[in-house]
C-alpha cells in the first residue's frame, strides 16, 4: 500500500480477498489501527468473514506472520520500508510472482500430531508431509467444496503446472 490507512487498505484488502479461490472465513490482524476500524470490520461483516486480533504485547500471537516475514517477505523485499511510489511495483510482483510461487511452487512441512507416553500430544515434521500449500488444499476432502463459484480444480491445477518448480521461483 502506497500510506497506511484506511482508505489504501480497504481497496487493497478487496482485491487480495478477490485472488482467492476459496471462501475466506477468518481474517486475523494485529491492534494496528489501519485493521481495526469500522470500514474494515463493516467489509468483513459484509462477507461474513470472522476478524480475530492479537492481544497487547503477546508476540506468540502473530507467529505465523512472523515467520513468514521473516522466511520470505524480508529475503524477496528486504528490510527497508517500501517507497511509496514503488508500492504499486511490489505489488505486481507480489501478485504476479511471488503469491504464485509460495502457494504452488514452495514446499513447506506440514504436522503430523501424536501422542507421547504422557500422553500429550506433540507435532512432528515428518520429510514425506512436505508439500505446498496448494498440495495440502488438494488433499483436504470434497476440496471442491471449499471453492468460489465459478473456480475449478482444473483451472487450479492449470496455474500450478504453469512452471516446473524450479522454474516458478522468484529467482
Amino acid at each position: 500500500m502506497e500510506r497506511i490507512s484506511e482508505a489504501y487498505l480497504l481497496p487493497v484488502l478487496a482485491a487480495m480477498m478477490d485472488a482467492f479461490p476459496f471462501f475466506i472465513r477468518g481474517f486475523h490482524s494485529d491492534n494496528g489501527s489501519e485493521y481495526i476500524n469500522h470500514k474494515v470490520a463493516k467489509l468483513l461483516e459484509k462477507l461474513l468473514i470472522e476478524q480475530t486480533k492479537s492481544r497487547s504485547r503477546q508476540t506468540n500471537d502473530n507467529a505465523l506472520a512472523e515467520s513468514k516475514n521473516a522466511s520470505t517477505v524480508r529475503k524477496y523485499l528486504g528490510y527497508s520500508p517500501i517507497l511509496q511510489h514503488l508500492a504499486s511495483q511490489v505489488n505486481t510482483f507480489t501478485v504476479e510472482v511471488l503469491s504464485p510461487y509460495l502457494n504452488y511452487h514452495r514446499p513447506c512441512h506440514f504436522p503430523t500430531d501424536y501422542q507421547d507416553k504422557k500422553g500429550k500430544i506433540r507435532k512432528r515434521y515428518c520429510y514425506q508431509d512436505m508439500m505446498t500449500p496448494y498440495e495440502k488444499f488438494h488433499s483436504l476432502p470434497a476440496v471442491e467444496s471449499y471453492l468460489k463459484s465459478g473456480t475449478t480444480l482444473e483451472e487450479l491445477d492449470a496455474l500450478a503446472a504453469k512452471f516446473s518448480d524450479n522454474e516458478g521461483g522468484p529467482g
